[in-house]
């Protein structure tokens, strides 16, 4: 067992830092908001900090799981900083989705203080946080790696290395790109279905088992027909993450014409004031179309 610091809790980072608990780990919280910090430990064990050097201290892994680029450079650097307070050696594993240049920013700055880093972003949303069946998509030294995933299989159905740093990042934004496009597809099927008076239920239940098949339609078919969108990763979220992916594109040369489509989809969204909603809501904005 391993003496881990967790930085942020979240509807992802605390039933995570759960499960690291959960299976015998020694685990120092840090969250901006303390009462979430002190209310985890309530229910957890461990113990809390009260700034991310404070959590790092004497930590062998220190994980990571906040917003955005800013927030996790607000965690990494300065003063309060984890990594300023990590003892040589220590792996720094950030679960955070942002954006390549923040990765390679903060690897260098673990580089030169002697210490591991892993980005390691998520996919699986809440519901994989709270059952501990995350997939993680991880960048980084094989050496580092190799020493960090014992830790992170305790909330991980699947984790694999893809490359050297900034690979997991990399391949996060693969996995947005691709539930854009398969959301909009389901949305646009049911919305199909719908003004062709067909009943929607039965048509997925005749097509879900054959190559039109996938998670998003298996999961959220029917809370999509329900109108009910808050099951899931928020379209604000989404919006940063394709974002983040647009951007990388025009760095890379890539072509993104369906991501950037749904993209401009989800601002929509956004406007009808479904920022918290989940990402299935793309179907509410076709509905709203007719209206």
């Amino acid at each position: 067992m391993a003496k881990v610091a967790f930085l942020g809790l979240g509807v992802m980072g605390a039933p995570m830092a759960g499960h690291l608990a959960a299976a015998g780990h020694e685990v120092t919280v840090y969250n901006r908001t303390p009462a979430k910090a002190e209310a985890w430990v309530a229910k957890n064990g461990g113990r809390a900090a009260p700034t991310p050097a404070k959590a790092a201290e004497g930590a062998e892994f220190v994980m990571a799981c906040v917003g955005n680029d800013d927030d996790l450079r607000s965690v990494c650097l300065g003063e309060d900083g984890a990594l300023g307070a990590m003892t040589e050696g220590t792996i720094f594993v950030d679960h955070t989705t942002v954006s390549a240049q923040v990765t390679a920013e903060l690897e260098e700055v673990a580089r030169s203080h002697g210490l591991g880093f892993v980005d390691a972003p998520v996919s699986g949303g809440q519901a994989g946080a709270e059952n501990g069946q995350l997939v993680v998509m991880c960048g980084g030294a094989q050496a580092h790696y190799d020493r960090a995933e014992p830790v992170i299989a305790a909330y991980a159905k699947m984790c694999s290395r893809l490359g050297e740093s900034g690979a997991g990042q990399l391949t996060k934004m693969v996995n947005q790109i691709c539930i854009a496009g398969l959301v909009q597809g389901l949305s646009e099927g049911l919305h199909f279905a719908e003004k062709a008076g067909l009943d929607g239920r039965a048509v997925v239940d005749v097509i879900k088992g054959g190559a039109a098949g996938s998670w998003q339609m298996a999961n959220r078919y029917e809370t999509m027909l329900d109108d009910e969108f808050e099951h899931g990763f928020a379209v604000d979220w989404m919006r940063k993450d394709l974002r983040i992916c647009l951007s990388t594109a025009e760095d890379t040369g890539a072509s993104l014409p369906v991501t950037a489509l749904v993209d401009q989809f989800y601002k929509d969204v956004q406007k009808m004031g479904g920022g918290r909603w989940d990402t299935s809501s793309l179907f509410k904005r076709l509905r709203k179309l007719d209206s």
